[in-house]
């Protein structure tokens, strides 16, 4: 009988364990509170201060889902392209060859000479040499983008039917200072005064 006053008042099973799935049955977390090895705890079990509604998660939808992993997805293939070599074709200046399209100037990068080749078969230019430089993608986006003075990007593979992507002029891709999406009047300098 002094054993069981020792045990201490029954803990409620939490719903939560219910929505726990292991692949492995030995698994000591599928155990509920009052089974486990360990004493009681002395402090209010947690069924009492967080209600089932607050702790499990919103469920998600297919649009949710499909968005977050789109995300993950570009964010893979811009820190791929960062660290990778580009060509960069060349204008007749030796600047790199750009196109202007809906306000956006983009220079036009490719990830292989084949890519170049179909592009330039695109034009209708297939015959003639292009002149290339080899710039490394992080290169392209910190210091090129920035350099061309207007709202810029890098086009990657253009001309290819399902390997092209647009690198825009948005934070997180090029410099904050030549992002279009930054709202000048909140951005501070490090002491805390405004940009003159």
């Amino acid at each position: 009988m002094a054993e069981e006053g020792c045990r201490g008042p029954e803990i409620p099973r939490s719903r939560l364990y219910d929505l726990l799935e292991t692949a492995d049955p030995d698994d000591t977390v599928r155990q509920s509170p009052q089974d486990s090895d360990e004493p009681p705890s002395s402090g209010a079990p947690l069924s009492a201060t967080v209600p089932p509604t607050a702790a499990a998660p919103s469920p998600r939808t297919a649009d949710d889902v499909a968005r977050a992993r789109a995300r993950q997805e570009f964010a893979a293939l811009l820190g791929g392209f960062r660290r990778t070599p580009v060509l960069v074709p060349l204008d007749d200046n030796e600047d790199p060859l750009v196109g202007d399209y809906r306000g956006v100037r983009w220079i036009y990068a490719f990830s292989d000479e084949s890519a170049l080749a179909r592009f330039a078969i695109a034009r209708g230019e297939g015959s003639r040499e292009w002149a290339y430089q080899r710039v490394l993608g992080a290169r392209l986006l910190d210091a090129a983008v920035p350099a061309v003075g207007v709202p810029c990007g890098v086009a990657l593979d253009v001309g290819s039917e399902d390997d092209g992507v647009l690198f825009p002029p948005v934070v997180g891709i090029v410099p904050d200072a030549v992002a279009v999406d930054v709202e000048t009047a909140d951005v501070e300098t490090m002491d805390g005064e405004e940009p003159r």
